[in-house]
């Protein structure tokens, strides 16, 4: 917004540089332009001055050209005629016996950025490759990427392109690489510059005469380039040998990617150059920059993926400073617990447990879960410390630790003793949620080991009310029904009074869905019930921290040198937060190839009989097959958006399952007669305990009876697998059985109003029978999946996991 009284100022400017006392005084005209460029870089607007500009140009003062030059640029767009009247000054300057002068001429005729000016800008660029001083040929290599630019869908001079090529051989290191990024803009949709052999060993001959980042460019270039035999690979690798150990880490980055790129074929070579890159590394963790620090670090972490023990004898050099920045506090600890073994474990557990008194919360919870993470291998030592914690009684600390405990004792069972001694009297010091889900889930779990269990989950009862957290709430119902299971004395009036309050008071579906359904598997029978809710403590899957195989270079070679390690230390995970180590998605490490075998997918297909309702334990389980994310979230427009446009897509094919190389569509039919009269609700809280979002779906009894959903698979990314994969699915029963065999709609409704009313009925008079009736029906249900990108083994998971929910909702309406 221009400054107010600008228009004054502007006034007064443009008679100062139409006076001719002041043009005729060289150091009072400079004085006027420069209070002009000032202005403008203070947002007053001075386009009103243009005319007055074009005529300051015509100087042989190179700073004021300069600063004219400055101001044409800025305003050209907007005085596109008036721009005009400059060009032929700027056509005389390329002429000018002063290089500086050339350069500067050029430069600013391609910045001008005019399509209406670009037959008068081609010849002088055609004229400054062929100049003789360097600085000429640079700003001409760029002029012509910057006209390309400006018109992208021109047709391609062939001899332009050929000049540049030439201009590679260029005496001038700055004038070879300028001409490898015009090149690359240019001819970026042919692929971008060819590079040959002849090309690639000019390149590396001449790495030495660039700068640094000239150099990082050649190398990025160079890996599209592949050797034709054995020995002019090692002719190359001993040209990069140098710039492996280089002092800057932009180019040792790029010359280990480059080398990681060549010996792909070659394990022992790659992890030979890993080793070589130990020492840059070390010296870029102690760069004056904290960009360059927090850089060298996420790399290391790649690095230790394939070589453990890479930087096992420096881990001092990982430990933190004070004045250090939290985000690289925390990205070292992440190092030092990967460096962790026999002989130095007992100085980094006393390093951080330093840390977890941090004044920043952040840094001491992450100190805190280093500790936990450690502990799946030297639980002894770590419990000791974790528990000394609690005695410090202050609430970020406390909560960071009960979190702990709770992911330790999922991993590590043998610990469970030394933790519930430990929980004794923590609810007083957990002010967040995740904190006090933790702490209800251990007292669930493991109720029948701490005495003062029930006494700490009434508090939570009592308190309900002014609860806002929704998994708090959730975690609670869950913690309450197992207690119940174990020690039924103590906990049958809570438990009565709680589900009371959720059923009958709470407003939140999933919070009152959830009430219902245990609820009704109460009157299942304790054993149906203990059955879902007392499975497994701990998780046989997930491997030891120390002592883990290494991983092959080529899992992260790609990512390496690229913005990617940066933000990706560990894939994901979406739990909706609720607390529960079983809810937590993961990368299992055991082999789940029999799990999805064809067999147990046949039956799934529409010409399956009825089976046996699995139990929701087994839901949750078959998560672990795939990990499903409710994250990134998707709108109905997008939904529908994307739905529309594959299914458009495979109309146009003529087919009726569409595939192609990015995308998969897949028709099954379900054995679940029950699913189309259950509640929204109910199936939406069924769907969200295994991460899949429901966006649409028509009421109950309505036909055609149809669902639509959505959920994300998140799985460590490979080369021939994508990390993340986005599913879309559709559930459609048609009902043309029901309305063969005379079946009505009415009667349908009335029975559900009936049926809706007597839940009401029995849900206030406590624990009551939930007698519920329904008509049987043959018909399947009709599943649709559409996946992007393409991943068959996910794509075979989800429906596993999407079959167990239908079937175990449609027992329970049985």
């Amino acid at each position: 917004m221009p400054y107010l009284g600008s228009e004054d100022t502007v006034r007064d400017l443009r008679r100062a540089l139409s006076n001719p006392n002041v043009q005729s005084d060289q150091l009072r005209y400079r004085n006027t332009i420069l209070k002009v460029i000032r202005l403008m870089s203070q947002g007053v607007d001075v386009s009103g001055l243009f005319s007055e500009m074009v005529k300051a140009c015509a100087t042989v003062d190179i700073v004021q050209k300069k600063l004219v030059y400055v101001f044409l640029c800025s305003y050209a767009t907007l005085n596109p005629e008036l721009s005009l009247l400059v060009i032929n000054t700027l056509r005389k300057d390329c002429q000018d016996p002063n290089p500086m002068v050339r350069s500067l001429a050029l430069r600013n005729m391609t910045n001008l950025r005019l399509q209406s000016l670009v037959e008068y800008v081609e010849q002088p660029l055609t004229a400054g490759l062929r100049d003789r001083a360097a600085c000429v040929r640079r700003v001409a290599v760029l002029g012509w990427a910057k006209l390309h630019n400006l018109q992208p869908k021109s047709e391609i001079d062939a001899a332009v392109v050929n000049e540049l090529y030439s201009l590679l051989r260029d005496p001038d290191p700055v004038v070879m690489v300028n001409c490898l990024r015009a090149l690359e803009e240019i001819l970026k949709e042919e692929g971008g510059v060819a590079i040959n052999k002849p090309i690639t060993h000019h390149l590396l001959n001449r790495l030495k005469e660039c700068d640094v980042w000239s150099q990082s460019e050649v190398l990025r270039i160079l890996q599209r380039y592949r050797p034709q035999s054995e020995d002019e690979l090692f002719d190359i690798l001993s040209l990069l040998d140098a710039s492996l150990i280089s002092p800057h880490p932009p180019v040792m980055a790029a010359t280990l990617s480059l080398f990681l790129s060549l010996c792909s074929g070659l394990p022992a070579v790659s992890l030979a150059a890993l080793e070589r890159v130990r020492g840059p590394l070390l010296a870029a963790c102690g760069s004056v920059s904290r960009e360059m620090r927090f850089t060298a670090l996420c790399h290391i972490q790649l690095l230790l993926r394939s070589l453990p023990g890479l930087m096992g004898a420096h881990y001092k050099r990982f430990f933190c400073g004070y004045a250090e920045p939290a985000y690289i506090k925390q990205r070292k600890m992440q190092v030092l617990v990967e460096l962790v073994n026999d002989e130095n474990v007992a100085m980094l557990l006393d390093e951080l447990k330093g840390y977890c008194t941090d004044v920043n919360a952040d840094t001491a919870q992450a100190a805190i879960s280093a500790i936990g993470r450690i502990g799946r291998s030297y639980s002894d030592r770590c419990l000791e410390i974790l528990t000394g914690l609690l005695g410090l009684k202050q609430d970020h600390i406390t909560s960071a630790v009960v979190q702990t405990m709770r992911d330790l004792v999922w991993v590590c069972p043998q610990c469970s003793d030394t933790v519930c001694l430990a929980l004794e009297g923590c609810e007083e010091m957990l002010p967040d949620s995740q904190g006090k889900q933790a702490l209800l889930w251990s007292l669930g779990v493991y109720g029948d080991r701490v005495s003062s269990a029930p006494y700490t989950l009434e508090v939570f009862i009592d308190g309900v009310r002014s609860e806002a957290s929704l998994g708090v709430k959730m975690e609670l119902l869950t913690s309450t029904v197992r207690l119940f299971l174990c020690r039924p004395a103590e906990t049958q009036d809570m438990l009565g009074r709680l589900l009371h309050y959720c059923i009958d008071e709470e407003t939140d579906m999933c919070v009152r869905d959830q009430a219902l359904l245990y609820y009704r598997l109460l009157h299942c029978g304790i054993e149906e019930t203990r059955k879902v809710l007392q499975g497994r403590r701990s998780d046989p899957s997930l491997g030891v921290l120390i002592g883990r195989p290494a991983e092959p270079v080529s899992h992260w070679e790609r990512s390496f040198n690229t913005l990617e390690p940066l933000w990706q230390s560990t894939i994901n995970t979406e739990s909706a937060n609720r607390g529960s180590p079983e809810h937590v998605t993961f990368d299992p490490k055991i082999n789940l190839s029999d799990t999805l075998s064809s067999g147990q997918f046949d039956k799934v297909h529409s010409d399956s009989t009825s089976q046996s309702a699995e139990s929701l334990e087994d839901v949750l389980a078959s998560t672990a097959v795939v990990p499903l994310s409710l994250s990134p979230a998707i709108s109905p427009e997008e939904f529908e958006d994307l739905w529309l446009r594959r299914l458009c897509s495979a109309a146009e094919q003529g087919v009726e399952e569409g595939e192609e190389e990015d995308y998969v569509c897949v028709t099954e039919h379900v054995q679940c007669p029950a699913i189309p009269h259950c509640s929204p609700q109910s199936l939406q809280a069924a769907m969200q305990l295994v991460n899949i979002q429901t966006l649409a779906f028509t009421p109950p009894n309505t036909l055609p009876w149809r669902v639509y959903l959505y959920t994300h698979t998140q799985e460590a990314p490979t080369s021939d697998k994508p990390g993340s994969t986005l599913i879309l699915g559709e559930l459609l029963y048609t009902g043309e059985a029901n309305q063969k065999g005379g079946l009505g709609d009415g009667d349908d409704t009335d029975e559900t109003e009936d049926r809706e009313e007597k839940q009401k009925e029995e849900s206030l008079s406590g624990l009551g029978r939930w007698d519920l009736t329904r008509k049987n029906n043959e018909e399947p249900v009709k599943v649709t999946l559409k996946q992007q990108p393409r991943d068959d083994k996910a794509v075979r998971g989800f429906l596993s996991i999407l079959t167990t929910v239908l079937r175990t909702l449609s027992s329970e309406r049985d």
